[in-house]
């Protein structure tokens, strides 16, 4: 079939229809040869010679070619393992800068691998000829037009946020208020029975597991499982076409947006969990899908002096060069389509120490950071990271620039020890006050902290009060898998029992972990569930639970459904009171001139907190002022800004403990507002005067409010 081919030109990468026809360009440093496949509706193919090449990238316009039409690389060059280079044109390629990508990898049609395998670790050496092509999925042109209606994102300042961590297809695939067809999907998010949910809880942003398009691996396929929480990327500027309802031909295209625009309609930001860290290619014995047949050399890191191996700073086999110009382009192309395109609010950066390395060190002045703090409009959008990876000096908690809020580990695992009776009031107070020892230096504030309990990765909360082990069996793996490291405490019995005492120490566990982590300052992360109780079983590591261990479970009852109450009252608190979402640390002392410290620290009797109290290792009791008339900065009018002045008696002790008020300059009368041992406590049923004494149930905890 003769195709009608012009020279077209060298950028943008990837497909872009002009209304006319389709420009063609792909990038490839070390490639001789690069052929344009098309597959019309019958899976035939027809190969056009991409016979330009500039500045590295293989280009050419097809006029007449349209949204739509399904396409793939086959790109020639060595086969030389040993110096780097894996190209086999008997494998097609997905388009590294495709906008939509159709379906999942079919490995029980044909080999992906790109060699003949043999049984020793050189197994990669031989090349294979078998054609993949009916085993890959084909990138498909689209039309980027879309209608968002004036859609303007929320833009909420980061010291008013609340993040709500959610999975796309688990969050409504068996919700009764989704249209059936709908459930597990983008449309399905934006349905007014979601939005709604999300609204009533009161969160600010959605934070969402991986959505750009995820290649499961084979091992899972050969156990009848799947990689459920999408770390597992292939195509950067293409949604999943896994969570479309409208189809997999650039629909997903629109309904991403289209769920994008019903967020912003709610007044909710969405953040997308990015994976630019490695990608679904394994190591050398990995399948060959994209990248690796396209510029093995150029897109990942290789082991210096051994360039057969990769270097593995993630844990899956491989690790993005990001020292690579082209490679460093991808990423940002992505990240400002993403913005640009569909209107994302913001980025959490899985593993993002391994995005920093620029040789082997973690540098936190890195090519990566610098372009991003240089570019105008990816600068000005939320960047969270996790601060880590599994390479030497990974661990990089509190080191990130500024313009980064981070995933507080550190803020997890102690906040995790003091409910559980072993870690000490000093370590929670610097967590619950903003960990300003981490985040206090180079001009960054409070919500450089994202703070969370649980997340995606470990024991639900749930889960963390109810298991001391993990339980992985259904993984398939004898249990090897997943942390042993939970610092968790099952209260007195591994897993569901009927014991009541149990059950009611557990249900005022989970009050104490989510008070902790929506009166504290920087930014809270809720993981989606936890508010309504939600179990994974014990298991805490479920990424490969595409069924009922992950999905969410909608029928509530009723210690689920107080639970519910009870967030949604705790995030609407937050939200009405800026003395827990504070723009600056505190300090200790007053600069607003109200004569008392932003924070003051007192012990059981009343009295001030002593060096030898803060020492103690045995430690679990703690009380905390914060002054209302304390809060530096000013509204966007200009206005100063004032709040109530509260009282948090914290009691992680396994007896109840007597608390004595402050004395009479503090408050003269104090009343109730939160109870964590009695959720049900009316606000303001009672009056505390100063020096009267409140009895703190074990393991629990009290907010008072001022009211004189």
């Amino acid at each position: 079939m003769s195709i009608e081919q012009w020279p077209g030109g060298p950028f943008p990468l990837g497909a872009q229809w002009d209304g006319e026809g389709t420009n063609f360009s792909l990038f490839s440093e070390h490639a001789e040869r690069v052929e344009l496949c098309l597959f019309d509706d019958e899976d035939r193919e027809t190969r056009v010679e991409l016979r330009e090449r500039t500045a590295m990238n293989w280009h050419v316009y097809l006029p007449g070619v349209g949204p739509g039409q399904r396409y793939g690389y086959r790109v020639h060059g060595p086969y030389a393992p040993r110096e780097g280079h894996r190209f086999n044109p008997s494998k097609l390629l997905i388009d590294p800068y495709a906008k939509a990508i159709e379906g999942g990898v079919r490995w029980d049609v044909a080999s992906t691998l790109p060699y003949v395998p043999d049984a020793t670790d050189d197994a990669d050496l031989e090349p294979d000829d078998e054609d993949d092509a009916e085993a890959i999925p084909k990138s498909v042109v689209v039309d980027q037009r879309f209608d968002w209606e004036g859609d303007r994102p929320p833009r909420t300042p980061w010291h008013e946020t609340v993040i709500y961590e959610t999975h796309v297809r688990g969050f409504t695939l068996t919700h009764p208020g989704v249209r059936e067809d709908l459930r597990g999907t983008y449309a399905g998010l934006a349905s007014e029975a979601a939005l709604s949910y999300l609204r009533d809880l009161g969160v600010t942003a959605v934070e969402l597991l991986p959505v750009h398009h995820i290649a499961d691996e084979s091992f899972l396929f050969e156990k009848g499982l799947k990689n459920y929480w999408g770390y597992s990327s292939i195509g950067y500027l293409a949604p999943h076409a896994g969570y479309a309802a409208t189809g997999r031909r650039g629909d997903q295209v629109r309904e991403f947006k289209g769920m994008v625009k019903a967020l912003h309609g709610a007044g909710i930001e969405v953040i997308l969990d990015v994976v630019y860290n490695h990608t679904a290619e394994g190591n050398h014995l990995g399948p060959m899908l994209s990248f690796k047949g396209v510029d093995n050399k150029s897109y990942y890191r290789l082991v210096p002096g051994d360039e057969h191996h990769y270097m593995d700073f993630t844990g899956t086999g491989n690790s993005h060069n990001v020292l690579h110009p082209s490679v460093l382009r991808l990423i940002m192309d992505s990240l400002r389509y993403w913005v640009s395109e569909c209107h994302v609010d913001g980025f959490r950066f899985d593993l993002a120490s391994a995005l920093a390395r620029e040789l082997y060190d973690v540098d936190r002045l890195s090519a990566f950071f610098d372009v991003i703090h240089q570019d105008p409009l990816l600068s000005q959008v939320k960047l969270i990271a996790e601060p880590w990876d599994v390479g030497p000096g990974g661990y990089q908690v509190g080191n990130f620039p500024v313009l980064w809020s981070e995933w507080n580990g550190i803020y997890r695992d102690t906040v995790r020890d003091f409910w559980r009776g072993q870690a000490s009031v000093a370590d929670f107070a610097s967590r619950f006050t903003g960990s300003s020892d981490l985040y206090g230096d180079d001009d960054r504030k409070p919500f450089a902290s994202i703070n969370f309990i649980t997340a995606h990765d470990g024991f639900t909360l749930r889960d963390l009060v109810s298991y001391n082990e993990k339980h992985n069996e259904a993984n398939l793996e004898d249990n090897r898998d997943g942390t042993d490291d939970n610092r968790s405490w099952n209260c007195g019995a591994e897993g569901e029992t009927e014991d009541e005492a149990v059950n009611a120490l557990r249900r005022r566990q989970q009050r104490n972990f989510l008070a902790t982590l929506l009166l504290s300052q920087g930014v809270p992360m809720l993981s989606g569930g936890d508010e309504m109780g939600r179990t994974q079983g014990g298991n805490n590591n479920a990424w490969c639970q595409d069924n009922e261990i992950s999905w969410y479970d909608w029928e509530l009852h009723g210690a689920q459904e107080e639970q519910l109450a009870f967030v949604r009252r705790l995030i609407a608190f937050r939200n009405a009171h800026p003395a827990f979402r504070r723009r600056e640390f505190l300090e200790g002392r007053a600069t607003e001139g109200s004569g008392l410290p932003d924070v003051w620290w007192f012990r059981p009797d009343g009295r001030r907190m002593t060096q030898r109290d803060w020492q103690r290792p045995d430690g679990h009791v703690l009380g905390v002022f914060l002054n209302g008339d304390e809060i530096p900065g000013r509204t966007p009018r200009g206005e100063p800004i004032a709040d109530d002045s509260f009282l948090l008696l914290f009691n992680a002790h396994y007896e109840d403990m007597t608390f004595t008020m402050p004395v009479r300059r503090f408050g003269a009368r104090w009343t109730h507002e939160l109870d964590t041992a009695d959720p049900d406590l009316e606000p303001g049923s009672d009056a505390i005067p100063a020096r009267g004494e409140v009895v703190v149930t074990s393991r629990s905890m009290k907010l008072l409010r001022r009211v004189a």
